[in-house]
């Protein structure tokens, strides 16, 4: 048993169990992928893959317990190699984030000038996806720590942590009808076209849910995943916007107002997710203290070594 072997098995599975494709990720051939497989199922006496023909198809039961095992052991030879290089050179190295787009746009820019500041040396890169995208980035290595407000809570093989809380707020022109409401009901909202997020994002599934709760269908003119884009057919006069606090900015929308309603659809909770068992490098930890300063080193070991996330 070696070390290739378990690559190409990890690899397999990563690559939907296409073998050649497995090859050219590993820069080796698909001959070679495939015997040292089969070479690693004679060693354990069991078949990881099903096959049709010569074609793996999927995992048997003990392969699935085979991959688990894989999963773990070159997780801890990149937590070896990670060791080294840290004490190598301390202050600089690669860092990878990946989050969604309300996050990348609204509230890292800052926090990302004061990591580069500090750390001028680091390689930082920035992936962008939905929130099941960016917790897969995670999950498979391509990321070192994920951020976002969605339910990457509930994801297996993460630990997630609270950074802050916001509310969604109502974005309208500044003489819409809705400024003189004492208080913006959710019935008041919904005889308005609305513009807001697509599902994946930004708390959208609260908002579904507060309508649903009073059995209002709110007519949703326009779905997006950018809170400008959103802002923009606002100010057309399309509909009323409901979007993060964050996104909204007086001085940079002095077309609009914003209205919070966060008694309506409740509070949300953004938050940093790592893998579990990951091995971090100091200078992470110098960010997500950056990112939330009500999180430090020895709270996040904690929260890893338990297994748990934590809750504000």
């Amino acid at each position: 048993m070696n070390l290739h072997q378990l690559r190409f098995v990890r690899e397999a599975v990563r690559q939907n169990y296409n073998l050649t494709d497995a090859a050219k990720s590993l820069f080796t051939s698909q001959p070679g992928v495939s015997k040292a497989i089969i070479e690693l199922e004679e060693e354990l006496g069991v078949d990881i893959f099903t096959r049709h023909g010569k074609r793996i198809r999927g995992l048997t039961e003990p392969g699935r317990l085979v991959l688990q095992s894989v999963e773990l052991i070159m997780q801890e030879i990149e937590s070896l190699k990670r060791i080294g290089k840290e004490y190598a050179a301390h202050d600089s190295g690669s860092f990878t984030i990946a989050t969604t787009h309300t996050q990348a746009r609204y509230m890292l820019p800052k926090v990302v000038q004061a990591f580069m500041q500090k750390y001028p040396k680091v390689r930082l890169s920035l992936l962008q996806g939905n929130p099941k995208q960016i917790a897969d980035m995670v999950k498979n290595d391509q990321a070192d720590l994920a951020i976002a407000t969605e339910s990457i809570a509930a994801i297996d093989g993460l630990i997630t942590l609270p950074c802050y809380q916001w509310e969604h707020v109502l974005v309208v022109p500044h003489e819409h009808p809705l400024t003189r409401s004492k208080a913006v009901s959710l019935e008041e909202i919904a005889s308005y076209p609305v513009i807001t997020y697509d599902a994946a994002f930004a708390g959208r599934s609260k908002i579904d849910h507060a309508f649903g709760l009073r059995s209002l269908k709110p007519d949703v003119l326009l779905e997006a995943i950018d809170a400008d884009v959103i802002k923009t057919y606002v100010e057309l006069g399309m509909g009323v916007g409901i979007i993060a606090g964050m996104a909204f900015d007086p001085e940079r929308d002095r077309n609009l107002r914003a209205i919070p309603v966060g008694q309506l659809f409740g509070m949300n909770v953004s938050r940093v997710a790592i893998k579990q068992g990951a091995y971090l490098r100091s200078y992470i930890y110098t960010f997500i203290e950056l990112l939330a300063p009500t999180l430090n080193r020895k709270m996040v070991e904690s929260a890893m070594r338990g297994g748990e996330n934590y809750e504000l």
